[in-house]
């Protein structure tokens, strides 16, 4: 781990491009998955194929110098365990959501899970939170209000679920940090597969549609090998360059899905929803240079 944290910052354009790659290959999963749904596919099923294919990829990965307990072993696996729940009961969740609400709104609720964790870092954490970084968390879910606009008659219950999904990641990313240099990045990825295949194969069973054709069979099958990769160029692109480097760059995933919506489903948001997404981007940037400042006078 010492070699990692030493090859930090060694390459910061590449981290980005990394990045940039990491939130495309997201934004295929989540636009394939309502273009499935649309199909008459289940959602359960999706989510299940989801992590399949990524627990086959992830077991050949961490087998691949020889198939031996040991490199399944981990003192912190309840932790684990409870990672992987988060992130898996989230992408089943997601993929129930993105039936009803469009990319864009999903989205930028989701991008409150930043706003999430710098809430939570000082119960969590033991981090201090200035009071820059609390006007941007009241900010930021005053943007998410006009997403969800709970008073408006454009308001569906799912974005309900999407919120729990944004606390849920938000947690994810905490226990992500504090596992960082624990665990070794292929057990997380193995155990989060294992998990999320085991547990969402029976619902897939009661869920289950079968496709009516091979371009549906292999975007179902694919699902997981874009998550797999998204998240292993997510890891690598964490040892090129610093957090606070790459943090911004996260933001376009919100711009790919609405490309992809409105080239695919023919949606655009509308007014409020850009406004809303756009005020919880720039909390979540305010909280990003808050921690940049912090961290430069350190």
């Amino acid at each position: 781990m010492a070699l990692t944290a030493m090859a930090n910052r060694d390459n910061p354009s590449l981290g980005i491009l990394m990045m940039l790659v990491t939130y495309f290959l997201f934004s295929l999963v989540d636009t394939s998955v309502k273009w499935l749904l649309y199909a008459g596919l289940g959602s359960f099923q999706l989510a299940f194929m989801r992590y399949a294919s990524h627990f086959v990829i992830s077991l050949s990965t961490i087998a691949w110098g020889g198939v031996s307990l040991s490199r399944f072993a981990t003192p912190h696996l309840g932790l684990v365990l409870f990672r992987g729940f988060l992130l898996v009961s989230a992408t089943a969740l997601n993929f129930i959501v993105l039936r009803y609400l469009s990319l864009t709104v999903v989205s930028a609720i989701m991008f409150s899970a930043p706003i999430i964790v710098c809430l939570l870092s000082w119960p969590l954490l033991g981090e201090r939170v200035g009071p820059w970084r609390w006007f941007a968390i009241i900010l930021g879910f005053s943007g998410v209000l006009l997403v969800i606009r709970p008073l408006g008659e454009s308001f569906h219950w799912a974005a309900l679920l999407t919120c729990y999904n944004a606390v849920a990641l938000a947690l994810y990313s905490i226990i992500t940090r504090r596992l960082s240099g624990l665990v070794a990045a292929e057990t997380m990825q193995f155990y989060m597969g294992a998990l999320g295949t085991f547990s969402l194969l029976p619902l897939a069973f009661l869920d289950w549609a079968t496709p009516s054709s091979l371009f549906e069979w292999v975007l179902m099958c694919v699902l997981g090998v874009w998550a797999w990769a998204g998240h292993g160029l997510l890891t690598r692109a964490h040892g090129l360059a610093p957090a606070n480097t790459l943090m911004p760059y996260t933001y376009s995933f919100m711009i790919f899905l609405t490309i992809e919506s409105y080239i695919v489903f023919a949606e655009f948001p509308d007014r409020w929803t850009l406004i809303g997404a756009s005020i919880v981007v720039t909390s979540g940037l305010i909280i990003w240079k808050r921690a940049k400042l912090k961290e430069e006078t350190q």
